[in-house]
C-alpha cells in the first residue's frame, strides 16, 4: 500500500488519509508514469495491437484521471484554503499534459495505424467507437496544427482551465462570505419552523443568539419563498444577485475572467478552423449547428411566451389585489408564486415537505430503481470526505454492479448546486471486472435535533435526477472504459437518464410508497397528491422561458458575440425581451455567477436540458402508454439507452429504445402546453 494515498488504487480512494500535502507529489509522480508510458508506446515500430497499446495507455492515463478526480471532488465539496492552493497549483501541469496528448503526432499515427489495422474488424462496436473519437479528439487538441499554433493552443488550455476554477471559487467565496444575524423573531414571520430552527441552530455554531442566515439555498430559498418581510427579501436578493460582481471584493469579481473566457474561447476554435466556439462545441454534440440550435430554442419559446405572459399576469394581479404588492419585484416572485399557489390549489411546499423524511424518500428511490431494473441497493462501507456522506452498492442477482456515495446536505466549503461525477469507470481488466463508482452531490437542509432531514418535492425531484445520472454511469454493460457509462456520451443526451427519472416523482404509485409524515407517520394523504398534480404544470410557462432565456443567452454568447468590445449584459437584456416575462433590476449581475457555461461543461450547451427534455419526455412516454413504471419497459431502456453509455451515439439508442426517431408532444403534454400547437 502506498504512503501516499492518492496513489493507492487497490480499492477506493482513502478520503481519511488524504491531505492537501499529498497533492503535488501525487500528481507529479502519475504524471511522469504516463509521460513515460506514451512514450514507450510511440517509440514501437510495429502494428498497434489494443491490448498492448490501448490498454497500457488506458492504465497510466487512467490512475491520473482517477487521482486528480478525488482531489477535484474534495476541492468542491470540503474546501479549505490549503486543498484549494494545492489543487490550483496543479490546474496547469494536468492541463499540459492533456494538451501535450492530444497533440502527440506519433500517438495520433499509431491510433490511425490501429484504425487501418487488419484486426480492426472484428473489434466489437465499443472498441471502434472510442477509436474513431479518439482519432476526431486529436484534431480537435490541435494535433494538425503548425507548431507555433500548437503552441498557442496549450497555452489557451492552460489558462482556461485556470480560470474556470477561479470563476467557481470566487462564486463560492462570494455566497460563504454573506451572513445576516437577526435577533427579533418577527422578522422572519411566515418563515416555517424547520427552517428557523436551522438558522437558529447556524447562529448558536457561531456562538450567537437569535438566527444567521446565508446565501446557501437552504437559508436564501425559503426566505425568498415565505418570508412576509419584503425589506429583508430584497437584501438577500440583492445580495445574491451580485455575488462576483464589482460590487463585492476585486478579487472575487468574475467580470473578467468573463471578458477573458470568451476571448480565449473564440480563439481557440478559429485555430481549429471553426467560426466561433459554439461550431467548435457542437462538433461533438447530438446538435448539427447553432443555427440549429438557436432555431429550436426560439421555436419552443414561441410556443410557451403566451404561456408565461399569462402566468405573469396572474401572479401581478394577485400580487396587487392580496398581498399589496402594486409592484411586482424580483424578489416578491418567489413569495407571490407561493402565496398564489396555496390560495389556488390550497397547499403549500411547507405542506408537502413534512411528508418527505430522507430515510423514507431514499427507501421510495431505491424502489422505483427495483421496480424498472430489478436491482436492489444496498447500504455499505468506504471511507467518506464529511460524517454526512453515506456508501451504497447496487446489485443485480445478488452481483456487484456498481456503488455510489451519497452526499446531501448543504454546508459551508461546499459548491453550489447539485451534480453526480464518476469515481471511476466500468472497464474489463483481464480477469477483473472493475465496477462503477459515482459520486451524488446536493445541497439540501440538513437534519436539525432529533428529526430527520426533510425534502420539499422539488429536492426530491433534484434527487431523482442526479439518481438518473448515476444509473447511466453505474448501469453499464460497456467494458472499456472510454465509451463505459457517462463517458463517450453526446453533451445534450448526457441528460435523457436523468430527466427521465424525475417523471416517477409524479407517480401516485411510487410517492405512496415513499411519504410518511415528519410527525404522525401518515403516508401522503391522495387529497393533496391530486392537489400537487393540479399544481404540477403552476407558472409552467414562467419555468420555460427562464430555461430558455439562460440557454439562448448562452449560444449567442459564444457564436456572433463581440468578445472584445462587447457587453454581454446588453445581451442577456436583449435575449430578455425576445423571451423572458420576468425582468430583474438592472445591477443584477447573474452571468458573473452562471458557473454552467463559465466554469462547467455547459458553454454553448446550456441548450442541452431542454434539448434532452425533449428526449427524456418521449422516452418516459412509453412508460406511460405500457401503464408506468414497470420491468419490461424498464428493461428495454436499460439494454437500449442505460447499458450501451457511449459506445453508439445516443440519437441511435433512442431509436432503438423508441423505434422511431424524438417528438417534441410529449414534453409540451408534460409542460401543459399543448394549447400553444393548435
Amino acid at each position: 500500500m502506498s504512503q501516499n494515498p492518492l496513489l493507492d488504487f487497490s480499492g477506493l480512494p482513502r478520503f481519511a488519509d488524504i491531505t492537501p500535502e499529498h497533492i503535488s507529489p501525487a500528481i507529479a509522480e502519475l504524471l511522469a508514469e504516463a509521460r513515460k508510458a506514451v512514450a514507450q508506446l510511440t517509440a514501437q515500430h510495429d502494428t498497434p495491437q489494443w491490448e498492448s497499446f490501448v490498454d497500457p495507455l488506458t492504465d497510466a492515463t487512467e490512475r491520473l484521471s482517477r487521482a486528480w478526480g478525488v482531489v477535484g471532488h474534495l476541492n468542491a465539496v470540503v474546501n479549505t484554503p490549503q486543498l484549494r492552493d494545492a489543487y490550483n497549483a496543479n490546474i496547469a501541469p494536468i492541463s499540459e499534459f492533456w494538451t501535450e496528448m492530444g497533440q502527440n503526432l506519433a500517438l495520433y499515427q499509431r491510433f490511425k495505424a490501429l484504425a487501418a489495422a487488419p484486426a480492426y474488424a472484428a473489434y466489437g462496436v465499443a472498441r471502434k467507437k472510442i477509436i474513431e473519437n479518439d482519432l476526431r479528439d486529436f484534431r480537435l487538441s490541435g494535433a494538425e496544427l503548425p507548431e507555433a499554433e500548437k503552441a498557442r493552443y496549450a497555452d489557451i488550455q492552460s489558462r482556461l482551465a485556470e480560470l474556470s476554477a477561479r470563476f467557481e471559487q470566487n462564486v463560492m467565496d462570494a455566497t460563504d462570505a454573506f451572513s445576516l444575524f437577526i435577533d427579533n423573531a418577527a422578522e422572519l414571520d411566515g418563515v416555517p419552523e424547520d427552517s428557523l430552527a436551522l438558522f437558529a441552530a447556524a447562529a448558536e455554531a457561531d456562538g450567537k443568539t437569535g438566527y444567521k442566515i446565508t446565501l446557501q439555498f437552504p437559508f436564501y430559498f425559503p426566505v425568498m419563498q415565505y418570508a412576509h418581510n419584503r425589506e429583508l427579501r430584497r437584501t438577500l436578493y440583492d445580495a445574491y444577485a451580485k455575488r462576483a460582481s464589482e460590487f463585492g471584493p476585486a478579487e472575487q469579481d468574475n467580470t473578467a475572467i468573463i471578458r477573458e473566457k470568451l476571448q480565449l474561447t473564440r480563439e481557440e476554435a478559429q485555430l481549429l478552423g471553426f467560426a466561433n466556439f459554439a461550431e467548435l462545441s457542437l462538433y461533438t454534440k447530438m446538435a448539427e449547428s447553432p443555427q440549429q440550435v438557436i432555431d429550436f430554442l426560439r421555436d419552443l419559446a414561441r410556443r410557451a411566451k403566451p404561456f408565461a405572459q399569462k402566468d405573469r399576469a396572474e401572479l401581478e394581479a394577485y400580487a396587487a389585489k392580496e398581498l399589496g404588492i402594486a409592484q411586482l419585484e424580483a424578489w416578491d416572485v418567489t413569495y407571490a408564486a407561493e402565496k398564489l399557489r396555496e390560495a389556488r390549489y390550497a397547499f403549500s411546499e411547507q405542506e408537502v415537505k413534512q411528508y418527505f423524511p430522507e430515510p423514507r424518500v431514499l427507501e421510495g428511490l431505491f424502489g422505483v430503481v427495483n421496480r424498472l431494473y430489478g436491482v436492489n441497493v444496498q447500504a455499505s462501507g468506504a471511507p467518506v470526505w464529511h460524517e454526512d456522506v453515506r456508501f451504497y452498492d447496487i446489485l443485480k442477482d445478488g452481483a456487484l454492479v456498481g456503488s455510489f456515495y451519497l452526499d446531501l446536505y448543504s454546508r459551508e466549503g461546499k459548491r453550489p448546486g447539485a451534480w453526480m461525477d464518476d469515481a471511476r469507470g466500468r472497464r474489463q481488466k483481464g480477469e477483473t471486472l472493475q465496477t462503477p463508482v459515482a459520486y451524488l452531490t446536493c445541497n439540501f437542509t440538513r437534519p436539525v435535533g432529533d428529526k430527520p432531514a426533510l425534502f420539499t418535492h422539488d429536492e426530491v425531484i433534484t434527487l431523482f435526477h442526479e439518481f438518473g445520472h448515476g444509473l447511466h454511469h453505474m448501469l453499464t454493460r460497456v467494458d472499456e472504459l472510454g465509451v463505459s457509462g457517462i463517458n463517450g456520451v453526446e453533451w445534450d443526451a448526457v441528460e435523457l437518464p436523468s430527466q427521465f427519472m424525475e417523471n416517477f416523482c409524479w407517480e401516485w404509485d411510487v410517492l405512496q410508497g415513499m411519504t410518511a409524515h415528519a410527525d404522525s407517520g401518515e403516508p401522503l394523504p391522495r387529497a393533496l397528491f391530486d392537489k400537487m398534480l393540479a399544481a404540477k404544470n403552476f407558472q409552467s410557462g414562467m419555468i420555460t422561458v427562464r430555461q430558455l432565456e439562460f440557454a439562448l443567452f448562452d449560444m449567442l454568447l459564444y457564436t456572433g458575440f463581440d468578445t472584445a468590445k462587447g457587453d454581454w449584459l446588453a445581451l442577456l437584456d436583449e435575449v430578455r425581451r425576445e423571451v423572458a416575462v420576468n425582468f430583474p433590476p438592472a445591477y443584477n449581475r447573474f452571468p458573473n455567477s452562471f458557473s454552467h457555461i463559465f466554469a462547467g461543461g455547459y458553454a454553448a450547451g446550456y441548450y442541452s436540458y431542454k434539448w434532452a427534455e425533449v428526449l427524456s419526455a418521449d422516452a418516459y412516454a412509453a412508460f406511460e402508454e405500457a401503464g408506468g413504471a414497470n420491468t419490461d419497459t424498464g428493461k428495454r431502456f436499460w439494454d437500449e439507452v442505460l447499458a450501451v453509455g457511449g459506445s453508439r451515439s445516443a440519437l441511435e439508442s433512442f431509436r432503438a429504445f423508441r423505434g422511431r426517431d424524438p417528438q417534441i408532444d410529449a414534453l409540451l403534454r408534460h409542460s401543459g402546453m399543448v394549447e400553444a400547437t393548435a
